[in-house]
């Protein structure tokens, strides 16, 4: 018995994994994190549910459970019971190694997310399939009214009415000026909303945010994350440059008008020379004061704002943050996230690039597909774009007001098809692989736990002498000084979330 429990601990697990319903994602069967959670687990999908994220973790908001299927082929989930992924680490704490037990204890230190946010634009998506209106041509030779099938198409494509004594001869289906088509927007399937504006909090804050709000923040850990990018992605990030916030002053009269001019006079009259903590102060001082302004004056002012723009657009370009806050505002109007956009960088990646994020910076993701990893926490402190509990006060003290634009990471390869992103942070790592068909990767074992997601394709894990075959929607638990491989029947997307493997060397 004890020889089987030992045999099982160096068994790769699978796990069925969690889905939050949040409001901004996809409903029903057009998410792909529904899909991926389908596949995932067989769970059927709600048509008028949002689905938004797939959690793989031990979070208690969201936990994975090991599949009861007992051991086969190397994967195995302690002999068929149904156990939680954070009971089962904590009785083989083992499989965690050494240096991650020694530090966190008997728990995944990291919790690894596919999220995808609805496109801003339904015409973002290149892949998406677009329903057509067509036109139609009334030549005198067409079969009038209900006698042509010419007429019946175009009741059926547009539910325009048949007139009985018109000619119906063609149905045009282009976008020649004779006769153009044109897009059918869907407007409760393409309208997206971005997450809201928000900060994580550092360890210290977050053990006095859960003591004094429990049913809030959920627990007493930090959050550092890290989103790389699966398709073209959007994202606010930290505070402008000095020089940019005093242009965005100098061109947008409605933040003067619901800030005051004495804030907004400090920016203008600060200069880098001042010292840090000296701008630190008084960017701190125009944000606060911004993001505390009355319901009626935002109400008003983003109002203004956006009429102004609209007008301005028919004589001149917007420009991108311009063009930003008209989308935004199109999901949270009259919302005080509409107007702060312009204190913050827009970060647009690239597939394959990725942004990482350190306690107590502000940011939102607007739209895009993501892998997310962070160290195991939902604790979310909250100020605009968004319907859920907001914490002004605690957001606006919290902030770090370092300005400037965030670090993107390229990645760097660690063989022909693994890519590896290291963010300076000791939870976590996370690895990108592609692998063609018929071609195979190895990872090398590690002094750490990993959670691999397979999200295109099929192929083989192996470990040791077992082989198991994987596929799209499958997660896999690998125990520490495990090695992996991963042989391909068809092209093949997977990524690994792992413990920084700095913090893992340097011990």
């Amino acid at each position: 018995m004890e020889a089987d429990l030992k045999k099982q601990r160096k068994l790769v697990q699978r796990l069925t994994c969690s889905v939050q319903n949040y409001d901004w994602g996809r409903k029903g069967a057009d998410s792909l994190v529904a899909r991926l959670c389908q596949l995932n687990s067989g769970a059927g999908v709600e048509p008028d549910r949002s689905y938004a994220e797939f959690w793989m973790g031990t979070h208690e908001s969201g936990p994975s459970f090991l599949v009861k299927s007992g051991v086969q082929n190397g994967v195995s989930n302690a002999g068929g019971e149904d156990a939680s992924f954070k009971s089962w680490l904590s009785k083989n704490p083992i499989v965690l190694g050494d240096n991650v037990l020694s530090k966190w204890g008997c728990d995944l230190p990291f919790l690894f997310k596919k999220q995808i946010i609805m496109e801003m634009d339904g015409f973002a998506n290149p892949k998406k399939l677009h329903k057509l209106r067509c036109s139609v041509q009334n030549y005198d030779w067409g079969r009038l009214g209900h006698e042509s099938s010419v007429a019946k198409l175009v009741r059926l494509n547009s539910e325009s009415k048949i007139k009985l004594e018109k000619p119906y001869a063609e149905f045009w289906m282009g976008t020649h000026d004779s006769g153009p088509s044109f897009v059918v927007q869907n407007v409760g399937e393409n309208v997206a909303k971005a997450l809201s504006i928000q900060a994580h909090p550092d360890k210290e804050l977050a053990k006095t945010l859960h003591k004094l709000q429990p049913n809030v923040y959920k627990d007493d850990n930090h959050k550092p994350e890290m989103a790389l990018a699966i398709t073209d992605f959007e994202a606010l990030c930290g505070f402008i440059s000095l020089q940019e916030l005093k242009i965005v002053l100098q061109n947008v009269p409605e933040i003067v008008e619901l800030v005051g001019t004495v804030d907004a006079n400090q920016v203008l009259h600060i200069n880098e020379q001042d010292g840090e903590e000296k701008v630190k102060s008084v960017v701190r001082s125009i944000f606060t004061q911004l993001m505390t302004a009355s319901k009626e004056m935002t109400t008003k002012v983003v109002s203004k704002l956006t009429n102004r723009l609209h007008m301005e657009s028919q004589v001149r370009p917007l420009t991108e943050k311009e063009e930003l806050v008209l989308r935004l505002e199109k999901q949270y109007s009259a919302d005080i996230g509409v107007i702060s956009a312009f204190f913050f960088n827009h970060v647009k990646l690239n597939p394959g690039e990725a942004l990482y994020l350190g306690a107590n910076e502000p940011h939102a993701y607007i739209c895009g597909e993501c892998i997310e990893c962070m160290a195991t926490s939902d604790n979310v402190v909250r100020a605009g774009l968004t319907p859920k509990h907001r914490d002004v006060e605690t957001l606006c003290s919290m902030l770090t007001y370092k300005q400037g634009f965030p670090e993107i990471l390229k990645g760097f390869p660690l063989s022909p098809y693994i890519t590896r992103y290291l963010p300076p942070f000791d939870e976590f790592e996370v690895d990108s692989c592609i692998l063609r068909e018929g071609a195979s990767a190895l990872f090398p074992a590690i002094s750490g736990p990993s959670v691999f997601l397979v999200t295109v394709g099929e192929g083989t894990m192996g470990t040791g002498s077992y082989k198991d075959a994987i596929t799209e929607g499958d997660v896999l638990f690998a125990p520490a000084n495990t090695e992996i491989s991963i042989t391909t029947s068809s092209e093949l997307q997977l990524y690994r979330a792992g413990v920084n493997s700095r913090f893992l060397q340097a011990l």
